[in-house]
């Protein structure tokens, strides 16, 4: 199925809803989708993000539905994120889907009259400085304190690996979730930078693993992911995510990257997806809680060099000392990009239409 074809599904799926649980304001695509090629072919370890916009609080994200073939992962936004237009050009997450024609749903028409004026000033340096500036403040936020080890390493990874989105963000691209480190590599080596790849994978501390170590403990951590889905829903943000439906996006996902040669980049996810199962076992008081906890601590151990929270500060230090590096390449790599932003006519179209 191509990418076009799959946005088309994702359009009838919001289409078809009888209802909302707050006042409907429009849906719009997030995620890779929104930089690939609409005619490319969609992997079946991907899906397509969608985000609903209500007016109103938002509730808890549903996660990720399959609908006629395609897996769709769903997420509710309050509009009050989006209403102020400079904020949105200025958050690294928002704005690429307004630089562009992602809507899929706008009948009050304030998803296009956001477009409208975080679109032209989109690829502007002063903007997209300031949108690695968001990155940059999540990276220097001081963690919030964590009460295993599973919570521990979730709360020191994702910012840590937010130079990733940093690069991203100064190539005018979308700062994906899952691939960041395979696609900030891509957009360094575009700029004829590829040397300043390699530190970032020393800062996430996988940087010389070895391709069989990283098999070894994905099966571990796909095992736990199974035990995970099998149980009963846990009382967290991402627990809709481990389900069985979900299950080819980590595991066979990260299955591909390997077999591509491009273990180190599959280690970051990896890791989160392996925490995040823990943290379910764990709530759930699940018998196997005890084997993948212990199994997540080997991961972390020989994938990241972790062991404890003195080993979490220390190279949290040495991120955020590094930081002026970064920002130096970032100002490279914005030099080097020119804008981007081609509107979808296709995808314009289909909105209208519903």
């Amino acid at each position: 199925m191509r990418i076009d074809e799959a946005r088309a599904l994702a359009a009838d799926w919001v289409r078809a809803q009888p209802g909302w649980p707050a006042p409907f304001v429009g849906a719009f695509f997030t995620g890779s989708t929104v930089d690939a090629d609409p005619a490319a072919p969609l992997a079946a370890t991907s899906d397509v993000d969608l985000a609903v916009v209500l007016d109103g609080e938002a509730p808890g994200k549903p996660g990720k539905l399959d609908h006629h073939g395609v897996l769709l992962e769903v997420t509710y936004l309050p509009w009050a994120d989006l209403a102020d237009p400079a904020v949105v050009a200025r958050t690294f997450y928002l704005a690429p889907s307004f630089a562009r024609d992602t809507v899929v749903a706008d009948p009050s028409g304030r998803l296009a009259a956001l477009r409208g004026a975080v679109a032209p000033v989109f690829a502007r340096p002063d903007v997209v400085r300031d949108r690695w500036g968001s990155v940059l403040a999540r990276m220097t936020a001081a963690p919030a304190p964590a009460d295993s080890w599973a919570v521990a390493v979730t709360r020191w990874l994702f910012p840590m690996s937010l130079g990733t989105a940093v690069v991203l963000v100064a190539a005018r691209a979308n700062p994906t979730v899952r691939l960041r480190y395979l696609r900030a590599r891509e957009a360094l080596t575009a700029c004829g930078l590829a040397d300043r790849y390699r530190p970032l994978l020393d800062e996430l501390g996988c940087a010389d693993v070895a391709p069989a170590l990283v098999v070894a403990h994905l099966d571990a951590m796909a095992a736990a992911f199974d035990d995970a889905a099998a149980g009963p829903p846990a009382p967290f943000f991402f627990a809709a995510d481990l389900t069985p439906a979900a299950r080819p996006v980590p595991v066979d996902g990260a299955r591909d990257l390997v077999a591509a040669g491009d273990h180190r980049e599959a280690v970051f996810w990896l890791v989160a997806t392996f925490a995040r199962c823990v943290q379910a076992l764990d709530a759930a008081d699940a018998p196997a809680a005890a084997r993948h906890r212990d199994a997540f601590a080997a991961a972390v151990d020989d994938l990241l060099g972790l062991r404890g929270a003195d080993d979490l500060a220390r190279r949290r230090a040495a991120v955020l000392a590094g930081l002026p590096a970064l920002v130096a390449t970032a100002e490279e790599v914005l030099a080097a990009t020119p804008g981007r932003a081609a509107p979808d006519a296709a995808l314009g179209r289909r909105r209208e239409a519903l």
